[in-house]
């Protein structure tokens, strides 16, 4: 399929793959052959950091991409810090979850949330550099995996406002409701699987260690 064909091309979430994954780099290669149809149309591969720096790098590779990353952080919970219930980008625009209602954590702690993590991007920002120009361009935003959505959502949200020609959302691991959740806001969604009653990204590597400032600027090919 070539980049210009506006038809949907989401994936079949009922695919089978063999679960757990061994580590990011052994998901990012599937995720990659999944994507392999935009090589050529010199597109950019955008991942939330930090975690999905690494396979961002290996997918942009594959496809012959450019490997940036789009900057959102999830809102924890007031109650339970696993427990996404919204996220926000660097410009401070908030994505809550559908549930957030539902679990009893105020504006208030939302708003100092959102201070801090702001905060925290503007100074990765700085490490980074600025961000690639997204207009009109075939974009692949890639995170390791999703248990809301809410950081995919708002990560796409801020993307399509900017115009790219083709926004993909590629995972290698999702919970049904996440997909549910993302799929309206992109051209396409490229998940390996959707596991029944998905619990936590973590769970599906063996080995899921945390990803350094150091590596991800390393992998940018950016001195902070």
């Amino acid at each position: 399929m070539d980049d210009t064909d506006d038809t949907d091309d989401t994936d079949d979430p009922h695919d089978l793959v063999r679960l757990p994954f061994r580590d990011r780099a052994q998901a990012a290669e599937l995720l990659a052959e999944r994507v392999l149809r935009w090589r050529g149309s010199k597109p950019l591969v955008l991942a939330i950091p930090r975690g999905a720096v690494p396979m961002g790098r290996i997918v942009a590779d594959r496809i012959e991409g450019e490997l940036d990353v789009v900057m959102v952080r999830k809102i924890p919970s007031a109650y339970d810090p696993e427990l996404a219930v919204g996220a926000v980008d660097e410009h401070g625009t908030v994505e809550l979850a559908p549930y957030f209602h539902r679990t009893r954590t105020g504006m208030e702690w939302v708003e100092a949330q959102v201070r801090e993590q702001v905060a925290l991007m503007k100074r990765r920002r700085a490490a980074y550099g600025p961000s690639a120009d997204v207009h009109d361009r075939v974009v692949l935003v890639v995170d390791d995996g999703l248990a809301t959505g809410s950081t995919m959502a708002a990560a796409l949200r801020v993307l399509r406002a900017r115009q790219p020609r083709r926004l993909v959302a590629c995972v290698p691991i999702a919970s049904g409701e996440a997909v549910a959740l993302i799929a309206p806001l992109c051209d396409d969604v490229a998940v390996l699987a959707t596991p029944f009653n998905f619990v936590s990204v973590s769970r599906h590597y063996e080995v899921f260690p945390q990803i350094e400032e150091a590596e991800v600027i390393r992998l940018l090919d950016r001195v902070a």
